[in-house]
């Protein structure tokens, strides 16, 4: 590789062999002047030594099954299988990455070396199927500007693994770009927890994270946002919430995203932006906003979402913005309608139908069955009727002669005298 000096034992062995070939004529030039032998040996050893150990890689200079570059600061250990971080990485290194590998685990203090990796300043550990990422496991590596965990299944993301074993002495994080794309676990590996809340426990700890620059959180399956998610991430430019599954942005505040460029929300599940949302986006001064292929629902609670975007510039490709509830208004473009489309009939999803509908079978079929059992018993019904029907008319008989005795006077005394 030219001028890339990727690093193998061939190149090892040459400088070697030149090495010893040096050692040899300096042997043969001192035995051909014995009296200054010991002189000139002395006087020469410490600079060939010193030449020597600075053009000679060490033995473990690329770890084996990496590709190594000290021109381009470049460490590659891709698609090897590795199930832990090699030892022998060569302090030279900016660039690291060591995708595609079976880490599993990533433990504390993963990239401690002596020296120290005091240069990586970008780290790729995408797809290497880690599935857990303890307390500590980015220590010592002050450069650390880029890192990226997409594609592993983090079943368990300890909330100090960006912070530090212990938030509460160490350092802000160099950290400037985080990505962690599709890191969502099987759902028989989440541990009976909130995965939203794990993730955000790992971003919030400490306030390691506030010099952050990007944060991408795509392919997640969020449902939500924790409340405050965003207030300790102010200095975010871009942030990328795509394809999840978020139904609503109520609770989630970009009022202190004051340098925010660009928020991506497409492919989620919003039905609406409401006032507080739009009013928090429109004082945003430089934000880009995508909200592609989400299932708005144009009804009347989106005539001030539909105002704000003919109003502004900030929401890129508006014109695609389509509706897709209720079924009259489907594919119908946003910025076309006016507030005499946007009402709120009582037109129910087809689910809702769906289950009004099973719901009218199920009391249909209770009635007939009543009807039914009233049926077979119509004789004991019709007996048991007869005999309250009997015992009702003699009360009334009573009530009746009683009040006939009392509204005749004569009837009265009569059965006063005949009381005596």
């Amino acid at each position: 590789m030219p001028g890339g000096c990727s690093r193998g034992p061939a190149a090892g062995d040459g400088r070697l062999r030149l090495a010893r070939l040096a050692l040899v004529l300096l042997g043969w030039v001192s035995s051909s002047s014995p009296t200054s032998s010991a002189s000139s040996f002395s006087s020469s050893a410490p600079f060939l030594a010193s030449a020597v150990s600075a053009q000679l890689p060490l033995p473990d200079q690329c770890p084996a099954l990496c590709e190594c570059s000290e021109a381009a600061r470049t460490v590659k250990c891709v698609n090897r299988n590795l199930t832990e971080v090699p030892t022998d990485l060569p302090p030279y290194v900016r660039n690291l990455f060591l995708t595609g590998n079976q880490l599993a685990v990533l433990p504390a203090g993963a990239f401690a070396r002596r020296p120290p990796l005091a240069e990586l300043a970008a780290l790729n550990l995408s797809g290497s199927r880690l599935d857990e990422v303890r307390a500590g496991a980015f220590e010592h590596l002050p450069s650390l500007r880029q890192l990226d965990l997409s594609h592993n299944p983090l079943a368990d993301l300890s909330p100090f693994a960006f912070s530090g074993s212990n938030a509460s002495v160490s350092a802000p994080s160099p950290l400037v770009e985080l990505i962690l794309n599709h890191i969502v676990p099987p759902e028989d590996e989440r541990q009976n927890r909130s995965f939203e809340g794990m993730v955000v426990a790992a971003l919030l700890a400490g306030r390691a994270l506030q010099g952050l620059h990007r944060l991408e959180l795509a392919s997640n399956h969020f449902l939500y946002l924790p409340r405050d998610v965003l207030a300790q991430l102010p200095s975010l430019r871009h942030l990328d919430l795509s394809n999840n599954s978020l139904v609503s942005l109520t609770y989630v505040s970009f009022r202190n995203l004051t340098h925010l460029e660009s928020l991506h929300l497409e492919d989620n599940a919003l039905k609406v932006l409401h006032n507080g949302t739009v009013a928090e986006l429109q004082g945003l001064p430089h934000i880009r906003v995508f909200l592609d292929n989400n299932p708005w629902v144009c009804d009347c609670h989106m005539v001030d979402m539909v105002t704000w975007l003919k109003e502004t510039e900030v929401v890129q490709g508006k014109d695609r913005l389509t509706c897709a509830y209720p079924e009259k208004m489907r594919n119908r473009v946003l910025l076309e309608l006016n507030s005499a489309d946007l009402d709120c009939d009582p037109i129910l999803p087809p689910s809702l139908q769906t289950s009004y509908v099973f719901l009218g079978i199920v009391l249909a079929l209770i009635g007939a069955i009543f009807l039914l059992v009233l049926y077979l018993n119509r004789k004991g019904i019709k007996k048991w009727m007869h005999n309250i029907r009997d015992a009702c008319r003699d009360h009334m008989e009573g009530y009746h002669y009683r009040y006939e005795i009392n509204a005749d006077p004569r009837l009265t005394n009569l059965s006063s005298n005949s009381d005596v």
